[in-house]
């Protein structure tokens, strides 16, 4: 989930009223108007006053932020990585069960990862990428390596019918596991964590 707070905009000679939305990778207002902009397609940025001062080829849209202004200022200019919101740190121990994209492999092992067999004890983290509820089944194995307040990330698609979060999180009930928080993983997959319920570890 991203940020959002009430803000007036500056845009094309008029102002708006609305409420702008900053999202992992793109400032949103919806209101009187409505406007996207992604943060790939920010020329120039800065705060001032308590406004949020955006340029991009099109021109410069100024978001009334108050306070909000230059922490907003300094998510969209250094925006977190990937690995920042799942938690993972340099030279960690992975375990990861199923097919993920180079991607996600490559920022890893940038970050200095080291990989444990899949469903291993002594993971700092565990990974578990999912396309169907019939991928969920091996939800129970990976429970079982984990300990203390170690977590295992579910990884599945959006919006299909093939596998939703209901399913992903019934899964992971049934494994013994309760769910602490959930992550956007890439544009087309969402992450839900779990982590053992403190009254089993």
């Amino acid at each position: 989930m991203g940020n959002e707070a009430p803000c007036k905009l500056r845009h094309g000679g008029k102002t708006y009223a609305g409420k702008a939305l900053l999202e992992t990778s793109e400032l949103l207002f919806r209101g009187e108007t409505r406007l996207k902009i992604l943060f790939t397609a920010i020329r120039s940025l800065r705060a001032c006053d308590g406004e949020l001062h955006v340029r991009t080829k099109e021109g410069l849209s100024i978001f009334e932020l108050a306070e909000r202004a230059e922490k907003w200022r300094e998510k969209i200019a250094n925006p977190k990585t990937l690995l920042d919101k799942l938690g993972v740190k340099s030279g960690e121990r992975i375990s990861l069960t199923g097919e993920f994209a180079p991607g996600f492999l490559a920022s890893l092992k940038k970050q200095g990862a080291v990989f444990q067999p899949k469903a291993a004890k002594g993971a700092s983290w565990y990974f578990l990428a999912t396309e169907s509820r019939q991928d969920l089944q091996q939800v129970k194995t990976v429970a079982r390596a984990l300990e203390g307040s170690t977590a295992l990330w579910i990884v599945y698609p959006k919006g299909q019918a093939a596998i939703t979060e209901t399913d992903v999180r019934s899964a992971g009930l049934r494994a013994g596991l309760t769910d602490i928080k959930v992550a956007r993983f890439s544009a087309t997959h969402t992450a839900l964590k779990f982590v053992i319920r403190k009254a089993k570890r």
